[in-house]
């Protein structure tokens, strides 16, 4: 049986008009600190970036997990002024299960609510089942965050689930995780109308 996998050395790019995701680099950094260190950002995160010494560590993972093949990171650039964005990534990739999660996303808070996110969703959805044909997309979050579990509903995602007392979160609650999912043969009428737009 021939299972999907992400070829982790190649620079994956996706994009269209509006956004590129393109892979992380270091060199990202120095452009990212205009965004990171605003703690509305990382209310329902699991880690915190609040200064170059935290900022640092999270791209030093990044890079870290990339060569440890457990998780993508993407910069989010705004093709309309070529600044970045954020970052989101794929990762828990288990490709005996063809299954693999897309998260880990932050934007800085101009870009918040701007459909942005949307955008790359949407390019990571289809890259996924279609080129990489993974059979099942997860998505999570905090469940106590409202706004980004009604905005993954309104990408068609079925909930799941919550996880109790599940992930320790960077000001020491324990946070409920809620588990939503996209599956292979869900994707095409998805993208002819939850993204029929964007096509």
């Amino acid at each position: 049986m021939n299972f999907p996998s992400i070829n982790f050395s190649s620079d994956i790019v996706l994009g269209n008009n509006l956004v590129q995701l393109r892979p992380f680099s270091p060199k990202d950094l120095e452009q990212l600190k205009s965004l990171a260190f605003d703690e509305n950002i990382w209310h329902y995160m699991t880690n915190r970036i609040s200064n170059m010494e935290e900022l640092d560590t999270w791209g030093k993972a990044a890079v870290q997990d990339r060569q440890q093949q457990k998780r993508y990171t993407f910069v989010v650039v705004d093709k309309t002024t070529g600044k970045l964005a954020g970052s989101t990534s794929y990762g828990n990739i288990s490709v005996r299960d063809s299954r693999l999660e897309i998260g880990w996303t932050w934007l800085g808070r101009s870009y918040q609510g701007s459909g942005l996110n949307r955008q790359c969703k949407f390019l990571l959805l289809q890259y996924a089942f279609e080129v990489l044909q993974f059979e099942r997309v997860e998505l999570k979050t905090d469940v106590l965050n409202t706004r980004s579990r009604k905005a993954i509903l309104k990408i068609g995602a079925t909930e799941e689930g919550v996880l109790r007392n599940h992930t320790l979160m960077q000001d020491g609650r324990r946070r409920d995780t809620i588990y939503y999912s996209i599956l292979k043969p869900e994707w095409e009428t998805l993208k002819l109308t939850v993204f029929k737009d964007l096509l």
